[in-house]
């Protein structure tokens, strides 16, 4: 099995939502993020003053897929998720031991 963590831009949200579960993709996590990479931020001016917002809003997702199912998972948030423009985000993939269902103690793949 593979964890898969894409830190996208918020409005990419539902389109990659949807895309996974036309894959047959179900179950995922989501999270309300901040955090910068190369773009460091940006200066906005409120009230005549300017200031640095250095930590952006994002969109952390995280699923838990079969190794063949990972490539093209990770495939397929990429093309969705991408605008072109900087702050797109980033995806990891992450080997994963073991799952547990805490409800009936499956294990591995039928965990999920």
């Amino acid at each position: 099995m593979k964890k898969i963590e894409a830190i996208i831009k918020p409005f990419k949200l539902d389109d990659v939502k949807e895309a996974l579960a036309k894959q047959n993709i179900q179950g995922m996590t989501v999270s309300e993020v901040k955090g910068f990479g190369r773009q460091k931020g940006h200066a906005e001016l409120y009230r005549g003053a300017e200031y640095v917002v250095d930590f952006l809003p994002k969109i952390k997702l995280e699923l838990l897929v079969a190794d063949e199912d990972a490539a093209a998972a990770a495939e397929t948030i990429a093309e969705v998720a991408k605008t072109g423009r900087i702050g797109d985000g980033k995806i990891f993939v992450l080997p994963v031991e073991e799952a547990v269902r805490i409800r009936t103690g499956e294990r591995g793949a039928a965990a999920v």
